[in-house]
């Protein structure tokens, strides 16, 4: 089973989740509406996300899902 890390700090309003470990090498790409997304720099494999200026009840979350294989992990 997969496990999914989800980290918010309030003070700094930021919400990070990685579906993967963090790597060393990972490269960062702004996406757009102040989400990054973290991709394995050899695989450029998706493996986590950042949300800056994260609140509770934030809407940029909206209807992202997280799919791994035909499992479907993260539903907001």
């Amino acid at each position: 089973m997969a496990q999914i890390k989800v980290f918010y700090e309030p003070e700094t309003e930021l919400l990070t989740i990685f579906w993967q470990s963090p790597r060393p090498n990972q490269i960062a790409t702004e996406l757009g509406n102040d989400i990054i997304l973290f991709k394995d720099g050899d695989t450029n494999e998706p493996i986590g996300i950042e949300v800056l200026s994260y609140r509770p009840g934030d809407d940029r979350l909206t209807g992202i899902s997280l799919e791994l294989g035909q499992q479907n992990l993260i539903k907001t």
